[in-house]
């Protein structure tokens, strides 16, 4: 227990370092690509999550998910990509290679579904290469570039806010 919070220290002191070194990025294109971020120690409903999302006219083929949780049972870690407070080392680095292809993927929007901060979600949304990220506005407000006030819970409030706000950036571009 007291391990964990000293990683948990150092992983978010890494994090706060870096983030005075962000630059702003602007929507410019469609959405083709997306990562999602979802813990789930808080969220169970991944499905219905990505079924909203093909709604709103994102493809299914293009969405790659990774998923956190505080506890994963032996057989269900390799059954999906998930990963665990167990893949970040003492330096804040995370040791699993699925979680870091995840992170250098070029994604153009990367959906941080989680709304409890925690140093391994927070890691990484910041170092994912997305061009454009989202998460809820109960996270450090530097991490994203469009926050929505709701919680997990709210996923169809979530997906609907971000569609509604994706199209008024792309309605303001083309002008």
């Amino acid at each position: 227990m007291f391990l964990n919070y000293i990683k948990d220290f150092y992983a978010k002191k890494k994090i706060k370092n870096s983030l005075h070194n962000l630059k702003g990025n602007i929507l410019s294109v469609g959405i083709q690509t997306v990562g999602l971020l979802i813990d789930a120690s808080h969220f169970s409903e991944k499905e219905a999550l990505i079924k909203e999302l093909t709604a709103n006219g994102i493809p299914e083929k293009n969405i790659k998910i990774i998923v956190y949780k505080d506890r994963f049972k032996l057989n269900e870690a390799n059954s999906q990509l998930g990963f665990s407070d167990k893949h970040l080392n003492w330096k804040g680095e995370i040791t699993n290679p699925n979680v870091n292809d995840f992170i250098n993927e070029k994604f153009d929007l990367l959906i941080s579904f989680y709304d409890v901060e925690k140093a391994i979600l927070m890691l990484v949304t910041h170092n994912s290469k997305a061009a454009f990220k989202v998460g809820f506005s109960s996270i450090d407000k530097r991490l994203n570039h469009l926050m929505i006030d709701t919680n997990v819970k709210n996923y169809k409030v979530f997906t609907a806010e971000l569609f509604r706000y994706l199209k008024l950036f792309k309605q303001n571009i083309t002008q």
